[in-house]
């Protein structure tokens, strides 16, 4: 894991709006319109028009001329995630191969709707395909020198992790005696186990998924350690199918005792940035995890002699590598003794972070995730960039099966 320094350089690209009507893909109601709407009133502008993922899936949203199109997650509504994946259950971690390819060729049908309609989409459909499949997610960092954890099934042409036998073979391997097994297309740590290995063949666990007597795996709010191999294993291999991947567990430096890594929103700069900090090794807040205290994190680095601006800027690069997405979220793991750090995953919806203000003296100060992205659809505010859209008349790239198995890397 290195930290090398890395230049981004930022373009101020005409603004989107006001010029243009928005309309969003999203849940209505829930947070993420909410609060983007939110972030439109108080800019003074007119409400985007929401059109609802329920009627994108199943075939009745429809969209006007020359407007521009925000596609939001899909997430946080239990009848639109059955129609993605298949379950009436919300709290189903299964399903997670059938999600990626519902989500996708829904995503792909806005982008020509949008496109025959004469408007734009502010996003790209390819890179969707990249950021919701781990594997490919982790191979395009590391194409373009973004220091990320080791891992065995990085890329396309990565063996498949079949079931516990391979993972079992993988934690024999040098380096991968801590490792964390993640669902290939799953988000918001659903499915993850964080399992280390000890001389004498002794496993250890940590997930928040729980397993019904009939098989059924459940998320669950509360994190889990197993120690009994067959317990864990049973999970593994009721998770595969759906697809994993594998990466080295790396340890984390640590803030007030306990274990730290960070979320940085990026909108061509980073803008926003949230401490976590967990007992063990998961630290999504929504399992237990806590905010933590940012000042607290910059003073550990400038003591150890690192670069905070260094940390921002391979979150940034971690971004450039999907120039056609708007914002996304890094997890940014920082390396035991704060002066290295490595890229977890990028979010293509990692901007939920209610009441979070922007970094100080960055692009976003004084603004939440949400009036920071309006501020750059609209020119408002130097430095944050808006997306790279698909412009009236251009094709959506990975608009078949085929295509979305194939890595682009970009500078």
């Amino acid at each position: 894991m290195t930290s090398a320094p890395v230049t981004a350089t930022p373009a101020t690209p005409a603004p989107v709006l006001p010029a243009t009507a928005l309309a969003i893909v999203g849940n209505p109601g829930h947070r993420r319109v909410t609060l983007f709407q939110a972030a439109l009133r108080s800019a003074g502008l007119p409400p985007a028009r929401v059109v609802p993922w329920a009627e994108v899936l199943t075939g009745m949203a429809r969209f006007r001329p020359g407007e521009a199109v925000r596609i939001d997650s899909p997430g946080e509504d239990t009848y639109v995630d059955g129609l993605l994946r298949g379950v009436s259950d919300s709290t189903r971690v299964e399903g997670g191969a059938r999600w990626y390819a519902s989500f996708l060729a829904a995503v792909d049908r806005v982008a020509v709707e949008v496109r025959a309609a004469g408007g734009t989409l502010l996003g790209e459909p390819a890179e969707l395909a990249v950021l919701f499949d781990k594997r490919l997610c982790h191979a395009a960092l590391a194409a373009v020198d973004v220091p990320v954890p080791p891992s065995p099934t990085s890329g396309a042409g990565a063996p498949p992790v079949r079931g516990w036998p391979d993972v079992r073979e993988l934690l024999g391997e040098p380096g991968l005696r801590r490792i964390f097994v993640k669902p290939a297309h799953g988000s918001s740590a659903s499915g993850v186990l964080a399992v280390e290995s000890a001389p004498g063949g002794r496993l250890r666990a940590t997930t928040s998924v729980e397993r019904t007597p009939s098989g059924a795996l459940h998320n669950s709010l509360r994190l889990r350690v197993h120690e009994d191999e067959a317990t864990i294993g049973a999970l593994v291999d009721a998770l595969a199918p759906d697809g994993l991947h594998v990466e080295r567990w790396l340890p984390k430096a640590s803030l007030a005792g306990r274990s730290a890594d960070l979320r940085v929103v990026v909108a061509g700069r980073a803008t926003h940035a949230v401490v976590r900090t967990a007992a063990g090794p998961i630290t999504n807040l929504h399992l237990g995890g806590r905010r933590g205290d940012l000042d607290a994190v910059r003073a550990a680095v400038s003591l150890a002699g690192g670069d905070w601006p260094t940390a921002l800027r391979i979150c940034e690069r971690a971004a450039a590598a999907f120039p056609g997405t708007p914002c996304v979220g890094v997890d940014l793991l920082p390396a035991v003794g704060w002066r290295r750090f490595a890229v977890g995953e990028v979010n293509a919806f990692g901007d939920l972070l209610p009441g979070l203000t922007g970094l100080p003296g960055g692009p976003a100060e004084g603004l939440d995730t949400y009036a920071a992205q309006v501020a750059a659809l609209t020119g408002a505010r130097p430095g944050s960039l808006p997306p790279s859209p698909i412009r009236p008349g251009r094709p959506p790239r990975a608009s078949s099966g085929r295509d979305r198995t194939t890595v682009t890397t970009r500078p």
